[in-house]
């Protein structure tokens, strides 16, 4: 049996992702930056570090970069978290992951500060023994940082007996490169082919559906092949 098992939030415990690109949407907008929903929903799972440079000007500049984060940041806290609502039955699979003698781990793109309320939401605020945010990380997923970490904190637990959980191409691309194996969910809007083609040794609708299979993929997994080159 697996020994630990990262998950990640948006889109995976939480449903949240289109409130996430909504808020997106709405900062770009009031900085002068047009875009459509749809585009900004496929980024959603990776951090700002990547996502506003996929839709802003190249010159534009560092600071404003910045501020548009803050407000973005400050935005969804105020007007979408509210709305955020937790996936059906989490509290229960952590509660049976627990049971099982597997230790339990965050890695999520969103900040430090944030992570508090996203657990609070989740129903799982005294369950996880360990959360690794962006702020803990060089660069957000796809890059494999923040689950570098997260294996650094679960040592000596090796990725081989490790499997992270979420529900996008950038968690199973950065969870091939760190060389863990990767369990992809469809409740935060990815479709099966892209999860495939992103490393998913199973794939699984949603965190009940988690728990009615818990047996299966809570033993170790096959390493996954080599992805196909990421377009």
């Amino acid at each position: 049996m697996l020994k630990a098992v990262i998950f990640d939030i948006d889109g995976t415990l939480i449903d949240s992702v289109d409130l996430h690109a909504q808020s997106w949407l709405e900062t770009l907008e009031r900085f002068g930056v047009q875009a459509r929903f749809a585009d900004l929903r496929r980024h959603i799972g990776e951090g700002a570090d990547r996502l506003i440079p996929a839709f802003v000007p190249a010159d534009m500049p560092n600071r404003v970069r910045k501020q548009m984060e803050e407000f973005r940041s400050e935005l969804f806290k105020r007007e979408y978290l509210p709305k955020v609502k937790p996936f059906p039955r989490v509290k229960e699979l952590f509660a049976h992951i627990k049971a099982m003698g597997c230790r339990l781990v965050l890695a999520s793109s969103c900040s430090a500060d944030e992570i508090g309320r996203y657990k609070e939401i989740a129903g799982i605020t005294d369950m996880t023994d360990h959360d690794v945010t962006a702020d803990d990380a060089g660069s957000s997923k796809p890059s494999p940082d923040i689950f570098l970490k997260a294996l650094e904190c679960l040592a000596p637990n090796k990725p081989s007996e490790t499997c992270v959980v979420g529900d996008t191409k950038y968690d199973g691309r950065a969870a091939h490169d760190a060389q863990i194996p990767f369990v992809g969910l469809l409740c935060g809007g990815s479709c099966r082919e892209e999860l495939e083609c992103s490393g998913a040794t199973a794939i699984y609708r949603d965190p009940a559906d988690l728990l009615m299979h818990l047996n299966s993929w809570l033993e170790l997994p096959t390493k996954p092949e080599a992805l196909p080159t990421a377009s």
